[in-house]
C-alpha cells in the first residue's frame, strides 16, 4: 500500500503537468516551427514561433493553418504559414506589384520591392496584373471557389517571400475551420520582425 502511495505521489503530478501542458497548446498558445522560406525575411526556416489559439485573424495576420484540404496537393497534417491579405466579403487585385483590397493600396514596407513584383517565381502569373480574385482564379485553375468576393468564413493568404511561396495565388482560399493560431514572435526578437509579424495589421493599408 506505502509503495501504491509513493508510486502515485510523483505520477499524478506528472500526469496533471502534462494534461495541463497539452490543454494550453491545444486551446491557448504553442510553438510551431516554420517549414520553408516563404515566409522570408520576416519568419526564417526552422524558426520556433508561438502561434495564439484563439488570436484575431485581421487584415496582415500571420496565420498558421491546416494545408490538407487547402492546397490540393497536400495529402498529409502538413501545416502552412502565411500573411492574410484578404479577408471575407473582400475583393482583391494586383498590379505591377502593387495590391489592392476593397480598391484601397495595401502598405507592403514589411518586404522589399523585388517581392512585391515577384517576378520569377515559377507559374504563369506574377504576383501583378490581375483585376479580380475571380480572373486570378480561371487563370491559375483553382480547383474551389472563382468569385470576385471572398467568400464567408474564408481567406486570401500569400507568403512575404513571393518569389517562392506556394499560397493563395495557386490553389484559392483558405477555410477559417481550417486555421490553428495566429502567429506572434517572441517579445525578445527584434524589433522589426516584431512590427513586421505581431502588429503589421495596424498599419495594413497606405
Amino acid at each position: 500500500m506505502k509503495f501504491i502511495k509513493s508510486v502515485l505521489s510523483w505520477i499524478i503530478p506528472i500526469a496533471l503537468g502534462l494534461g495541463i501542458a497539452i490543454g494550453i497548446n491545444h486551446y491557448v498558445a504553442g510553438l510551431v516551427r516554420v517549414d520553408g522560406t516563404s515566409m522570408a525575411p520576416n519568419l526564417a526556416n526552422n524558426e520556433r514561433v508561438m502561434q495564439l489559439v484563439n488570436g484575431e485573424v485581421r487584415h496582415g495576420s500571420v496565420v498558421v493553418f491546416k494545408a490538407k484540404g487547402q492546397d490540393p496537393d497536400v495529402k498529409d497534417d502538413k501545416k502552412y504559414v502565411k500573411r492574410v491579405i484578404g479577408m471575407p466579403g473582400d475583393t482583391v487585385s494586383a498590379k505591377d506589384g502593387e495590391i489592392k483590397v476593397n480598391g484601397k493600396v495595401i502598405n507592403q514596407d514589411y518586404i522589399n520591392e523585388s517581392e512585391q513584383y515577384a517576378t520569377n517565381f515559377p507559374g504563369p502569373v506574377e504576383i501583378g496584373n490581375w483585376s479580380s480574385l475571380e480572373q486570378l482564379g480561371n487563370k491559375m485553375d483553382w480547383q474551389r471557389d472563382k468569385t470576385v468576393k471572398i467568400p464567408k468564413g474564408q481567406y486570401f493568404v500569400l507568403g512575404d517571400n513571393r518569389a517562392v511561396s506556394n499560397d493563395s495565388r495557386y490553389w484559392g482560399f483558405v477555410d477559417a475551420s481550417s486555421v490553428t493560431g495566429v502567429v506572434k514572435v517572441p517579445f525578445w526578437d527584434n524589433a522589426d520582425k516584431k512590427e513586421a509579424v505581431n502588429t503589421q495589421w495596424k498599419n495594413f493599408f497606405e
